[in-house]
């Protein structure tokens, strides 16, 4: 918990009260690398001391129990809802399995920074890629590279480029699901209205309009 994270925290609550709404807590903790031991109670402890108190999430004398209706709160306990979601975009055409080492990977970086250029997955997008298991990395496919533009509620009028698309990673080798996929579903089926982010996740909303603008 830094002080990044409470300032989102603070507006994201101060959203919630002013519009009757419920302000909710999700442990996004499908990065296992990243885990730090106590740092979730160490969240909720936080959270508490400043008088945000959240409606639905982990409870907090007792983490492992959760009070809303749209649970569970943490994603490691989210992964069936991940995969159900994989398995509907693999059959509409949107994801595919990525038979590539990252020793193969690292070739087309290479060679990509060798001719001075940006490295683009889609650019090695496989023609026939295997079929998809448990195991194996997950990637969106980009339905359609142009431009697109959206309006933030802060920033305004936004737009970005056929450059900022890409088949990012949906479900990791591990059968965790990365932010970037786990985060929008979660925030579908908890019925989420709003959402208050930094500003250095500008550069990511692409990846979100693309699916949904194709779907």
């Amino acid at each position: 918990m830094h002080l990044g994270n409470v300032r989102t925290a603070l507006y994201t609550y101060l959203v919630a009260r002013a519009h009757q709404g419920d302000f909710i807590l999700r442990i996004e903790d499908t990065d296992q690398a990243r885990f730090v031991e106590g740092a979730e109670e160490m969240i909720l402890e936080t959270l508490n001391w400043l008088g945000l108190n959240w409606d639905e999430g982990p409870t907090l004398n007792n983490p492992k129990e959760e009070s809303g209706n749209f649970g569970p709160y943490h994603q490691t306990d989210r992964r069936d809802i991940y995969i159900k979601w994989a398995k509907k975009m693999i059959s509409e055409g949107l994801a595919y399995a990525d038979p590539y080492t990252p020793e193969e990977v690292q070739v087309f970086r290479d060679k990509a920074k060798a001719e001075k250029r940006a490295f683009l997955y889609r650019d090695h997008r496989p023609e026939n890629p295997p079929e998809w298991q448990l195991g194996m990395p997950l990637r969106f496919k980009v339905p359609e590279i142009k431009r697109y533009s959206w309006t933030d509620a802060v920033m305004g009028e936004l737009s970005a480029g056929p450059e900022a698309f890409d088949d990012f990673i949906l479900i990791k080798a591990d059968g965790l699901p990365a932010y970037n996929f786990a985060h929008i579903i979660d925030d579908f089926e908890m019925q989420v209205t709003h959402v208050i982010r930094g500003s250095e996740y500008i550069a990511s909303t692409p990846k979100y309009l693309s699916p949904l603008r194709s779907s």
